[in-house]
């Protein structure tokens, strides 16, 4: 081999190692970058944790817009392409409430969203006249709204299927403080209402304790549903549950409750009862109509229906509030010293400014 020959092959290869190394190189480079767009800082680490909501039936573009606006990506392009490695874009996303860390990866961003813990939300309700009010406070916890759950409160026969009326359903609802997904469906939350009522008339011997006074849980509700509107005192629920007892087991006497007679003509916020009030033509004005009311007034409280199941044993008849501002009220075995209490009810009320 000649001496020109042999330097042409050593700068073919040398050429050839350095084309190799370039090729190296760059392959090194273009992995490395691909890696950091994996694996490498994808939320931004500036921020704290963040919760986002993803709704029912969302799209890929429009989880990449509600990432975009709580500034959680900080490069959209190598987002999107790790997304469609992991296969995550479809034609709807897995809806709920996440959790998204700070400084996590691409790969652990998408990796959350298509599989991750969901948060949950405490559904909290203690506090309704009608059904209606307790779809409204409901949505404002889960993500369907109070329209959705209306219909299905009004679905007879879905309710029909829990075991309740139209008129009953209200005592399905126990109130309290609740786990629930952010994406919860109504009929999936109302088969946890059905679970959670369940357990809790199976606790603390309930269910037993309302067939020892020969009503239903349901009766109970409703007999709690009154107690509950007529007073804010613990102390004194117990008593008063025995005033309406009594009624309701003696032959001739009604309930007369006043605050079945706001449910009964809508108005709520009724300071006075008057005696057109009283006249009101209502299966629920117990003025009127004999016995329980057809469904419970308002939901109540674990206090009031409690107290109906432990009923104090008395003689009592009668109750009306002192008018002091306590909020408490004096009770009466005869109408002769109900019509004083009333009187002294009066005196106070009109002492106080209340009462022109």
């Amino acid at each position: 081999m000649s001496q020109d020959e042999s330097q042409k092959k050593g700068q073919l290869a040398k050429i050839i190692l350095t084309l190799t190394f370039v090729g190296v190189l760059v392959a090194t480079l273009l992995g490395y970058q691909k890696y950091q767009e994996i694996f490498g800082t994808g939320v931004s680490s500036k921020i704290g944790e963040t919760i986002i909501e993803i709704p029912t039936n969302t799209s890929f573009e429009e989880v990449v817009t509600i990432l975009k606006e709580k500034n959680l990506i900080t490069h959209e392009k190598a987002f999107r392409w790790v997304a469609d490695y992991m296969k995550y874009p479809r034609s709807s996303m897995r809806s709920g409430k996440f959790k998204i860390q700070p400084g996590w990866s691409n790969y652990e961003l998408v990796q959350h969203l298509r599989g991750g813990k969901q948060e949950t939300v405490k559904l909290v309700f203690n506090s309704a006249w009608t059904v209606k009010n307790v779809a409204a406070k409901v949505a404002e916890f889960i993500e369907p709204d109070s329209s959705d759950l209306v219909t299905m409160f009004t679905n007879e026969q879905f309710i029909a299927d829990l075991g309740f009326t139209p008129a009953t359903l209200m005592s399905l609802f126990i109130p309290n403080t609740y786990d629930f997904f952010w994406n919860t469906s109504p009929a999936k939350f109302m088969e946890r209402m059905k679970k959670e009522h369940a357990s809790f008339w199976a606790k603390n011997n309930r269910a037993a304790k309302a067939e020892k006074l020969e009503l239903t849980p349901e009766e109970v509700y409703i007999l709690a549903s009154i107690v509950e509107r007529e007073t804010l005192q613990n102390g004194e629920k117990k008593r008063m549950a025995g005033v309406y007892y009594n009624r309701l087991k003696t032959k001739g006497w009604r309930l007369e409750a006043d605050p079945t007679v706001k449910f009964a003509i809508g108005d709520f916020g009724l300071r006075r009862i008057l005696n057109k009030h009283l006249a009101y033509d209502s299966p629920y004005n117990t003025y009127k109509y004999g016995g329980l009311p057809p469904g419970p007034i308002s939901m109540a409280s674990i206090a009031s229906i409690d107290a109906v199941l432990n009923v104090e044993n008395h003689d009592y008849m009668f109750f009306c509030a002192k008018g002091d501002g306590s909020g408490y009220h004096n009770f009466a075995k005869s109408l002769k010293q109900h019509n004083r209490n009333a009187a002294i009810y009066r005196a106070n009320m009109r002492k106080s400014g209340a009462w022109d």
